[in-house]
Formats: structure tokens, C-alpha cells, sequence
């Protein structure tokens, strides 16, 4: 007589329960950590309500024309006195922002220059509008500022 004494089969299964304890604690934790770690920049956009004149209200527009003269909202500025006026406008104003607006035919030089009179004058905030501008009759004269 043949006994065969018993082999024991052992089967070797993953126990996989563990693995996706895990992976659900990772998932949680980069759920809860994303929102944190997003980098963004906080804008300031400028109010929507305007005067006729497309200006928003309140804000001071410098505009810089094809012949280099300057515009101090819909008020136009001799050159030599583009500083003082603009310390007298802002030297009695909490917001010291204003917005600069140049034709396209300005070379860029022209309007850093005009940057750096605002900013000597006490402007604080400077803002470029970026919306395509030309003169409806102007002469392409590039003087000096």
C-alpha cells in the first residue's frame, strides 16, 4: 500500500488591502494639499463705470499723442509743465494710480520717459492701457519729449 502523506499546496496571493489603504491616504492628502500649494496673482482691475468721455471715473488718464504731446485726461499739457501739474493733481489725492495711454506710432522709449515723469511727480500706481490707440488726424512727427 502506497500512503501518500498530505503535501500542502500553499498558494501565495498579494494581499492587496493594504496597497490601497495607501493609495487612499495619498489621494486624501494631495486633495487637501493642491488648493494650497496653487500660485496665482491677485489684479486690480479698474472700474467699469466711465464718463462720456470713455474715461473711468475718477482715474487719471495720461495720454500720449503721435506728436508727443501729452494729455491729462481730455485737457491738453504743455510739456515743460507736465510735472508740476501733475504733483499739484496728486499731491491732495489718497489714489495715486494713473493710467498711461500712447498712440501706437510712440516708440517705447517716449513712453518709459513719460513713466518716469508721473512716477517723480507722485503717481505711485501706474497702469498701461493696452488697447490699440491712434489719433484720428495726427502728423507722424517724432520730436523730443
Amino acid at each position: 500500500m502506497a500512503v501518500s502523506v498530505g503535501a500542502s499546496k500553499v498558494k501565495s496571493e498579494p494581499n492587496v488591502v493594504p496597497l490601497c489603504d495607501v493609495l487612499l491616504v495619498l489621494l486624501i492628502i494631495f486633495m487637501v494639499i493642491t488648493p494650497i500649494v496653487q500660485k496665482g496673482m491677485d489684479v486690480k482691475l479698474p472700474e467699469t463705470t466711465a464718463d462720456a468721455s470713455g474715461v473711468p471715473a475718477g482715474l487719471i488718464v495720461l495720454t500720449l499723442k503721435s506728436d508727443l504731446s501729452v494729455m491729462i485726461n481730455q485737457e491738453e499739457v504743455p510739456r515743460h509743465l507736465l510735472a508740476q501739474r501733475l504733483e499739484s493733481i496728486y499731491s491732495t489725492r489718497q489714489d495715486k494710480t494713473a493710467l498711461i495711454r500712447a498712440d501706437a506710432r510712440v516708440t517705447y522709449d517716449k513712453v518709459i520717459e513719460l513713466l518716469d515723469i508721473a512716477r517723480g511727480a507722485g503717481v505711485e500706481i501706474i497702469g498701461i492701457i493696452p488697447e490699440l490707440y491712434e489719433e484720428e488726424s495726427s502728423t507722424s512727427s517724432q520730436g523730443t519729449l
